[in-house]
Parts: C-alpha cells; sequence; structure tokens
C-alpha cells in the first residue's frame, strides 16, 4: 500500500503519496481563520529624508521609545525604520483604516529569534479582541515591505 503524509496547514489539507507521485489540496472554508491582509511598501530614503528633516519630532510621533532604540542602534537604522512604519500600515490596513489608530499604539517588536511581532494598545488593541496579527517584513537598501494577517485566534 501506499503511504501518506498528511498535513494539516490551517485551512489547507495536504496529502502527498509516495507511490503515485502526487499532491492534493483541499480547503476547508468552515476553518477558515483570516479575516483580512495588510501589505504596505516604503521607499527607504522618504524615511531617511523625514529623519534628517523633523528628527526626534518625527521619530516621537511614529515610532514607540523601544523602537526607536532598536533602529538608532541597527547598522541600517533608516532601512529598520522605514520596516517598521511599513508595518504600521499594514497593520492599520489590516485592521481597517476606518478605525483611526494612533502611530504608537501599533508596536513591532522582535522576539529572541529576531521574528518580528506585533504589540497593541488603544483602539487597535479593542478593535483587535479575539485575534491575532501575524507579521511579515523584507527590505533592500532601497524598499522595505511588510505584510500583516489579521485572524481569529485559534481556540
Amino acid at each position: 500500500t501506499a503511504e501518506n503524509n498528511i498535513h494539516n496547514l490551517d485551512n489547507l489539507r495536504l496529502s502527498a503519496s509516495n507511490k503515485w507521485n502526487f499532491l492534493l489540496l483541499s480547503y476547508h472554508p468552515e476553518r477558515e481563520m483570516v479575516e483580512s491582509i495588510g501589505v504596505d511598501i516604503v521607499e527607504v530614503d522618504r524615511i531617511r529624508e523625514s529623519v534628517q528633516r523633523w528628527g526626534q519630532r518625527f521619530l516621537k510621533r511614529v515610532f514607540t521609545p523601544r523602537e526607536i532604540e532598536y533602529c538608532l542602534g541597527q547598522g541600517n537604522r533608516y532601512t529598520s525604520l522605514a520596516a517598521r512604519f511599513a508595518a504600521k500600515e499594514a497593520v492599520s490596513k489590516a485592521i481597517g483604516p476606518q478605525i483611526g489608530i494612533n502611530w504608537t499604539d501599533v508596536e513591532i517588536v522582535n522576539t529572541h529569534h529576531g521574528k518580528p511581532e506585533v504589540k497593541l494598545k488603544g483602539k487597535a488593541a479593542q478593535a483587535t479582541t479575539g485575534k491575532e496579527i501575524l507579521l511579515s517584513l523584507s527590505h533592500t537598501r532601497s524598499y522595505a515591505v511588510a505584510v500583516a494577517v489579521l485572524r481569529k485566534k485559534e481556540e
């Protein structure tokens, strides 16, 4: 008999058979957890120019003290700031721009493994009760991009 390997990935079931070398993907909407997705891309130079022009005024308006400390401690500080700026925009889009959240109500922190996580307070936290936000960041020297996925917390 063929040996099957089955992996559940949230709403997808992946079945692989060694005998027939095929993959089967099936979607299970009854297990749907994703509510919305937000994406944003930022030019690193735009953030650099804002910091150079407005200094601490810009930094304190957009970033939390922990974010400022982390980013300014990096060798590529403007890239780090741009990635967090893009993340805040992506999170805002995922939550819904009509909520009217403050920049500093969305904080991007890293786990001890370096994985970015979202910490929320104020209206952002209220709007996401019972939900979680998954975040992915990437950048080049010129651009930073972020994807935020808002989903129901698993029970």
